[in-house]
This record gives C-alpha cells, sequence and structure tokens, in this order.
C-alpha cells in the first residue's frame, strides 16, 4: 500500500476555506429548519462551492429506472466512464449538487461520466442505495462499455457507495471495474474510529452523535450495523480491484479510510491512500477555485487513466 501524509502544507487558501464556512452553516441552519425537505433544499446550495468547468454536456437519462445524469467532457473518450455517487450521509445530495464536481473529474480523466440519483434515506433505508448503485454499474455495461473500462468514484456516503458496489458486484458474479477512487469516504455505521476522537473539534461539519444519528436514517430499525454492503469494515474484501483513497487530516471519518485501507491491504487488494494536511470533509467540492482540491483531483486522475487504459 502506498500510504503518506502529504507534507504539510502553509495556511489553506481563501478558496478552500469556503468548505469550513459551508459546513459551519449547514450545521448552524440545519438545526433551525424545520423539515427534512427544507434540509434538501437549503443543502442544494452545496454546489455553489464548485466552479463550472466549462465544455461539458449533462445529458439527464434513466439507467433502468435510476435516474442519473451523463456527464460528456467535449472530446473524450466516450468508452471509459467514471460511476458517480454523490455524498450527503444517504439522506441529503443529488446528482445536481455534484454535477460540476465530477464533470472536473471527467474533464481530468478524459472520459465520460454517470452520476447516480439513487433513493435517499429515511424514506429508502439500506440496501435500496447500494442496490441502485449496483444497477447503474449494470445498466452502464450493458450499453457495451468494458468492465475494465469502468472506475468507481464517490464522496463521503458516495465513497462507501464506491466499495460496497464492489462487494455486491462481486456477490452477484458481475466482472468487477478497472478501480474505485472513495473520497473522504464514509464507510463506519458504528462511529468506532479513533479520530471519532482526536479530531472532535477538528472537524467542522461532523460530531459523532450526529454520525450515528444518520447512520440510524438508513439503518432503519432492522438493518445490522456491520451489515457489509453498508459498512465494508467487515467485508470480505479479497478480489477487489486497486483502490485510491483521499482523506483530510482533519475529518472525524479519517479512520474510516485508515482502517479500510490496511484491511484491503490484508486482503491483497492494490491500495493507495493519502492524507491530506490541513482539509476537511470533501474539500475537493471547491473544484475550479481552490488549488487543494485541483491538485487532489489531479492525482486521482493521473493514478487511474492507466488502470482505464488512457
Amino acid at each position: 500500500m502506498a500510504a503518506q501524509k502529504l507534507n504539510e502544507a502553509g495556511k489553506p487558501s481563501k478558496q478552500v476555506e469556503e468548505v469550513s464556512n459551508w459546513w459551519r452553516k449547514i450545521a448552524t441552519t440545519s438545526a433551525q429548519l424545520s423539515s427534512l425537505d427544507e434540509i434538501r433544499d437549503f443543502g442544494e446550495n452545496w454546489a455553489g462551492l464548485t466552479a463550472e468547468p466549462g465544455g461539458v454536456d449533462y445529458i439527464e437519462t434513466y439507467a433502468d429506472g435510476i435516474e442519473a445524469m451523463w456527464i460528456v467532457p467535449h472530446g473524450c473518450n466516450e468508452s471509459r466512464v467514471l460511476l458517480c455517487f454523490h455524498g450527503g450521509g444517504f439522506f441529503t445530495g443529488s446528482m445536481y449538487t455534484h454535477r460540476k464536481l465530477f464533470a472536473h473529474f471527467a474533464k481530468q480523466v478524459g472520459c465520460r461520466a454517470l452520476n447516480v440519483n439513487f433513493r435517499r434515506s429515511p424514506e429508502h433505508v439500506h440496501p435500496a442505495q447500494v442496490n441502485d448503485a449496483l444497477t447503474a454499474y449494470k445498466w452502464v455495461l450493458d450499453q457495451g462499455i468494458k468492465p475494465q473500462h469502468v472506475a468507481l468514484l464517490g464522496d463521503s456516503a458516495g465513497g462507501g457507495l464506491s466499495i460496497t458496489t464492489l462487494l455486491l458486484a462481486c456477490e452477484k458474479g458481475l466482472p468487477m471495474p478497472a478501480a474505485a477512487m472513495p473520497v473522504s469516504a464514509w464507510f463506519d455505521m458504528e462511529a468506532m474510529g479513533e479520530s471519532m476522537v482526536t479530531n472532535d473539534g477538528k472537524d467542522h461539519l461532523f460530531t459523532k452523535e450526529w454520525v450515528k444519528n444518520i447512520a440510524g436514517m438508513v439503518l432503519g430499525q432492522h438493518v445490522d450495523s456491520r451489515d457489509p454492503y453498508i459498512n465494508p469494515l467487515y467485508a470480505d474484501l479479497k478480489g477487489l480491484p486497486p483502490i485510491y483513497f483521499q482523506v483530510g487530516d482533519q475529518e472525524l471519518l479519517l479512520d474510516d479510510s485508515t482502517r479500510l485501507a490496511a484491511l484491503a491491504k490484508k486482503a491483497g487488494v492494490e491500495v493507495k491512500l493519502d492524507i491530506f494536511p490541513n482539509m476537511q470533509h470533501t474539500w475537493h467540492m471547491t473544484a475550479g477555485r481552490a488549488p487543494e482540491a485541483n491538485d487532489a483531483i489531479a492525482r486521482y486522475s493521473t493514478w487511474v487513466k492507466p488502470k482505464l487504459g488512457l
């Protein structure tokens, strides 16, 4: 496993500091809103952190009944696909909040992306989300895309889906894609990582109590928090494709990535793990504005392009 804590940088840029400002606003505003619909509506402003990449077409579609959006950079190789899952704790976020973010990834890599609008909690509990993700993966393959020309990408809860979709695909006997790229991923439904304590107060979004509350929303009353298709820390990871984890050192979810990376390495999976200094949860959302986000996406692109044959 190529695991590294990147060299300590100077003060974060003003642009990437907007992530901290956004998370503080979310924490304050969510407590004042009276309904889930209001929280979701406010959360759509998350997209404002990301610059328009330009030179990209967006085509809404259905992937075997699952709402989705094709992201097509002009002049890209359309035979390669990033299958993308948005963050938002499974209960908020959408393919619209992450349209621009995933377009920046697609432009860097030089391929299409399919941005999946999976069902959200609490209306739909596990396994609705991973089932939708797997349906989308199967649909991409049914379009004639070779599995070795697909990479899975997701942030936060979507980062969790980038791994659990692999596990479910393996269980169903489907071929593995080329790679997975979890960004600031959420894997642990029990909130057991050491960073839940050591980064308390450093993370400008999460508290341990909140993580456990949103886990309860997707688990419902009957789902085991150790079900490997929602919590891959309890999964058999043998046979998974290469995985590149990125996470910030200020995140409560830091140890979600470090622990799963260690387990994957032990299972024989090719793993790369980068820990970015002074970065908050999903700082990548400032793509096109903040140098720290652009650098992180460029690192992902450099890593995944040869795995997709680009």
